[in-house]
């Protein structure tokens, strides 16, 4: 058993314009993205988007939904060919989905690599942001949130790959408890409560509120705690890809890291049938909100077999899971990078458990808990004052000048785990072990004759004036650098590598 298991993280951001309330946040992402594509020293993909395999109306049931009644934000396989969209040589791609400029990091093995290409996200926006001023003289400004304070929420989604003989019923019964629970460790906090913020106070996790289900398909209406959508983006005969949309948009590195690492671990619990014990809240929905409006983290929630537990309690049901199976199945054989993840879900549930506020330097929603709360001795500021809604704002501006998680964690105050260097360099460059490193070195050596791509497919001219043709990529762990990097490097033109690899 280890953590390591394909794996990404895309991000809807939050999107202004000082002054102009009304500003249309559409045209606004479109800017921001071709703002971006146009830097000099980046090289990106201007292709349209390949929907060709995408079906976003297929759940894991074996269901598909009728698309004369589906909502239009879940028609995400239909071709805008107005929208911006780029691919991005580290493999990403940057677009705009809806009302929101998204990045989308390429696949990645391993939790600590999704927190590196996640946060090459967080540049790639940064630079945006600085380049469409420089050309229009006019201020977007961009936060890496997932609510406006005002009744919109948009998402931070993650993605898994499972195997396609795991039975989804299972995975979405035994995650239930998981992610009703995870936000205590994860949640990026939020002032206010309610969808609308129409209550004072301060809760552990921005989307917590805005969650109406239990399962579903949909994303951005009625959004279901398990999402069941259904799009593998690899071999569907061998692969599921588990779309999680309750994540909160962490900015602390180690909350990012334990979120995406203790899910893996969770997921291969479920994979080999060891869930043994019954943690199903009575009321899912409502006990995400109940563990969400406490940020003192005593507030217990009922079960189906009528316990009461704290959402801590929870967590460490399932940590307690995963260490028993880790133990009799691999004694102290542990990879490191599963026994980093163990030992960081352990520490961050003791600080919790025993002094909330000495996770500030880990933990996102502490990190901002602690700071507002010297600004409310200091001035004696309630929940519902206006200046700590617009710090809960201000705390997630991309820019670093500006954003205030980024002035504590270059003070020190909040850990780092990756380097500014690994970070700079994943802006351009892609992972090396899965097929995104293809993607991204086709982006950088081939960018006019790759035509269209997604993530199990390019679309590719070999030549001017020949027709196209489709290179699928059905392996997310093949075509990577250890595969193909000297038959690239052997390849000057599109049709010497299609030569070699076809």
């Amino acid at each position: 058993m280890t953590v390591r298991r394909v794996m990404g993280i895309e991000t809807e951001y939050g999107i202004s314009v000082p002054g102009e309330p009304h500003a249309n946040p559409i045209v606004l992402s479109g800017q921001i993205v071709n703002a971006y594509a146009t830097r000099p020293e980046i090289t990106v993909s201007r292709t349209r988007w390949d929907y060709e395999t995408e079906a976003p109306l297929a759940d894991q049931f074996g269901h598909e939904m009728p698309r004369a009644v589906a909502d239009s934000s879940q028609l995400t396989d239909e071709d805008d060919e107005i929208a911006a969209n780029v691919v991005l040589t580290n493999g990403a791609r940057l677009y705009v989905d809806h009302a929101h400029p998204e990045y989308s990091s390429p696949e990645v093995t391993s939790p600590h690599d999704a927190v590196v290409w996640d946060r090459a996200g967080e540049l790639v926006m940064a630079e945006a942001v600085q380049r469409q001023a420089e050309l229009s003289g006019r201020q977007i400004n961009l936060y890496k949130n997932n609510t406006d304070g005002k009744g919109s929420s948009y998402g931070t989604h993650e993605n898994y790959l499972l195997a396609r003989d795991v039975e989804f019923a299972a995975v979405a019964r035994q995650l239930m408890p998981f992610f009703v629970a995870r936000q205590v460790i994860c949640g990026a906090g939020r002032v206010g409560i309610g969808p609308e913020s129409h209550q004072a106070g301060f809760q552990i996790s921005q989307r917590a509120d805005f969650f109406e289900r239990q399962v579903g398909l949909e994303t951005t209406i009625r959004r279901p705690i398990v999402n069941t959508r259904d799009e593998p983006h690899a071999d569907a005969t061998r692969y599921r890809r588990l779309h999680v949309i309750i994540g909160d948009a962490n900015q602390a590195e180690t909350a990012t890291l334990v979120k995406l690492g203790s899910t893996s671990l969770v997921l291969r619990l479920i994979e080999h049938g060891d869930v043994t014990r019954a943690l199903m809240p009575a009321d899912p929905v409502a006990a995400l909100r109940q563990i969400s409006h406490d940020p003192t983290l005593r507030t217990t929630v009922e079960l189906t077999d009528g316990r009461r537990v704290t959402g801590l309690d929870i967590l460490w049901a399932y940590y307690e899971m995963v260490d028993d199976h880790l133990s009799r199945h691999y004694g102290h054989d542990l990879d490191e990078e599963t026994q980093e993840i163990m030992t960081r879900w352990d520490h961050l549930m003791v600080m919790l458990g025993d002094d909330v506020l000495s996770a500030a330097h880990s933990v996102d929603w502490v990190a901002k808990l602690a700071l507002f709360e010297q600004y409310r001795s200091r001035d004696g500021l309630g929940w519902d004052d206006a200046r700590l809604r617009a710090m809960d704002i201000q705390w997630s501006d991309v820019r670093p000048d500006k954003g205030l998680h980024h002035k504590l964690e270059a003070a020190g105050r909040i850990d780092r785990l990756t380097s500014p260097e690994q970070v700079r360099a994943a802006v351009t460059a892609p992972p090396d072990d899965t097929r995104a490193w293809l993607r991204g070195t086709m982006v950088e050596r081939y960018p006019h004759e790759l035509l269209a791509a997604s993530w199990d497919s390019v679309i590719v001219r070999r030549a001017p004036g020949e027709p196209p043709s489709r290179l699928s990529l059905p392996e997310p762990e093949r075509c990577t650098r250890a595969h193909l990097e000297s038959i690239v490097d052997a390849s000057p033109t599109m049709a010497d590598l299609l030569d070699r690899i076809v």
